[in-house]
C-alpha cells in the first residue's frame, strides 16, 4: 500500500510539474500589448530613413533584419546590415536578408525589383512620401498596421499631435524671411531647391518662404539667381556643409557673397534626415528650423 501511495503522488507531482511548464509556455507565447507571436515573428527589412524611426519608435526594432542607406538614426540603426540605397534597390540584396516584409517609400525602386520581391513571396508596404505632418501620422498607422503594433501607433499619433500644436502654437507673428536651400553633395554639385521639395515643404512649415520660385524640384545654382533671389538666410543639410567645405567655401560660390544672408553670414545647417525626412522628429526639426531661420516667437 505504502508503495501504491508513493506511485500515485508521484504521478501527481509529474502531472503538476507539467501542467505549469504549459502555463509557464503560455504565458510567453501570449501576445504583448499591441503585438502578436506573428508581429514578433516577421522579418522587417526597412527602406526610408523615416520608416525605420517609426519601427523605433513603435518599438519593434528586433524584427529589424537589414535598412537601407538613409536609416541613419537612431544610433543603432547604423549598425544594421544595408541593402543599398531606396531607390536602387537589388532584388539578391533584399532576398539575402530572407525578409517577410519590405517597408518601403513610394519613391523606392526599381519597380522592377519590387516586382521580383513581391512575386517571391515577399510581402511590401509602400509609404507615402507627402511632405506634410498628415502624411506622416498616415505613415504612422501604415506601418503600425503592418506589424500588429496598434496600440502604439496611436499612442506615437497622439504625442505627435501633441508635440505639433506645441510647435505651431509658438509659430505667429514674426515676418516670414526669404530662405534659399542649397543641396551640395560635392564642392562641384551645387544645387537649389524649387516648389515640390522636402525643403520648400519644411522652410513654409518653419515659417518661411522660399527664395527660389518659378520651378519645381532642383536646378543648379547660378551667381544670377542667387543675387536675383536675395535670401535673408542660407539653409544646407549638415553632411552637404560639410562636402562643400565649411561656410567660408560655401559664401565663396557665386553670388551668395553679395546676398543678404551671405553679407550677413546667416546659414543654417542641419543634419539631412533630420531636416528633409519627415519622420517622427517632424515637430522637433520643424522648432528647430524656426529658431535659425528666426521665426520662432
Amino acid at each position: 500500500m505504502v508503495a501504491e501511495a508513493t506511485l500515485v503522488g508521484s504521478r501527481r507531482a509529474r502531472r503538476r510539474t507539467v501542467l505549469g511548464c504549459c502555463a509557464a509556455l503560455a504565458l510567453v507565447l501570449l501576445p504583448r500589448p499591441g503585438g502578436s507571436r506573428a508581429a514578433a515573428a516577421q522579418r522587417i527589412v526597412s527602406v526610408g530613413g523615416a520608416l525605420t524611426e517609426i519601427v523605433y519608435r513603435l518599438g519593434a526594432q528586433g524584427a529589424l533584419v537589414a535598412t537601407d542607406t538613409t536609416s541613419m538614426w537612431p544610433e543603432p540603426a547604423r549598425a544594421l546590415p544595408k541593402v543599398g540605397y531606396m531607390r536602387t534597390l537589388s532584388a539578391e540584396g533584399v532576398m539575402s536578408m530572407q525578409p517577410t516584409l519590405l517597408l518601403a517609400p513610394a519613391e523606392a525602386g526599381p519597380a522592377t525589383v519590387l516586382q521580383q520581391l513581391q512575386a517571391a513571396g515577399v510581402r511590401i508596404v509602400r509609404a507615402s512620401n507627402e511632405h506634410s505632418f498628415d502624411a506622416l501620422l498616415a505613415n504612422v498607422t501604415l506601418v503600425a498596421e503592418a506589424i500588429d503594433r496598434r496600440t502604439e501607433g496611436a499612442a506615437l499619433s497622439a504625442e505627435l499631435k501633441r508635440e505639433w500644436s506645441a510647435t505651431r502654437a509658438q509659430l505667429a507673428g514674426k515676418p516670414a524671411p526669404k530662405v534659399l536651400f542649397i543641396l551640395s553633395h560635392a564642392a562641384n554639385n551645387v544645387q537649389v531647391a524649387g516648389g515640390g521639395t522636402a525643403a520648400d515643404a519644411m522652410i513654409r512649415l518653419a515659417g518661411g518662404t522660399n527664395a527660389m520660385t518659378g520651378f519645381t524640384g532642383y536646378k543648379p545654382l547660378s551667381a544670377e539667381a542667387a543675387i536675383g533671389a536675395a535670401p535673408d538666410v542660407i539653409l544646407v543639410t549638415r553632411e552637404g556643409l560639410e562636402a562643400v567645405g565649411g561656410v567660408d567655401t560655401l559664401l565663396a560660390r557665386p553670388g551668395l557673397a553679395l546676398t543678404p544672408a551671405g553679407k550677413n553670414r546667416r546659414v543654417v545647417a542641419l543634419d539631412a534626415l533630420y531636416l528633409l525626412g519627415f519622420g517622427p522628429r517632424l515637430p522637433q526639426a520643424v522648432a528647430e528650423l524656426a529658431r535659425g531661420i528666426g521665426t520662432l516667437a
